[in-house]
């Protein structure tokens, strides 16, 4: 069964404390068992023209699309979300069962 990932892309209002608001989502999935890996990263690298405005990618990856739907109504989750909506000025959403087209490489 193929992985499922959550992918988050967002620009923050003016002002607002985004190493805050990573801080609380790195305490949020480390708290909450269903997230297998999460990862972040503010962009700096693309033309303002290709990313809109949009700033931070975060992405968390889920065994399957069950443990996705389960973490959504986590309270935990629900409470941060209700936190996170405040702060965001645009934002994409996109929820994805995996391809896995290249499978990672081992080191021997």
């Amino acid at each position: 069964m193929a992985e499922f990932k959550h992918l988050v892309i967002v620009k923050f209002k003016e002002g607002v404390n985004v190493e805050e608001i990573m801080k609380g989502m790195e305490t949020l999935v480390a708290e909450i068992d269903l997230v297998k890996t999460c990862e972040w990263g503010q962009d700096i690298e693309s033309h303002e023209m290709l990313t809109q405005g949009f700033t931070h990618a975060m992405v968390m990856t889920f065994n399957k699309k069950e443990d996705y739907t389960e973490f959504v109504s986590h309270p935990k989750h629900v409470e941060f979300s209700a936190t996170f909506s405040t702060t965001i000025d645009k934002i994409v959403l996109l929820d994805f069962p995996t391809v896995l087209v290249k499978p990672q490489c081992t080191v021997s």
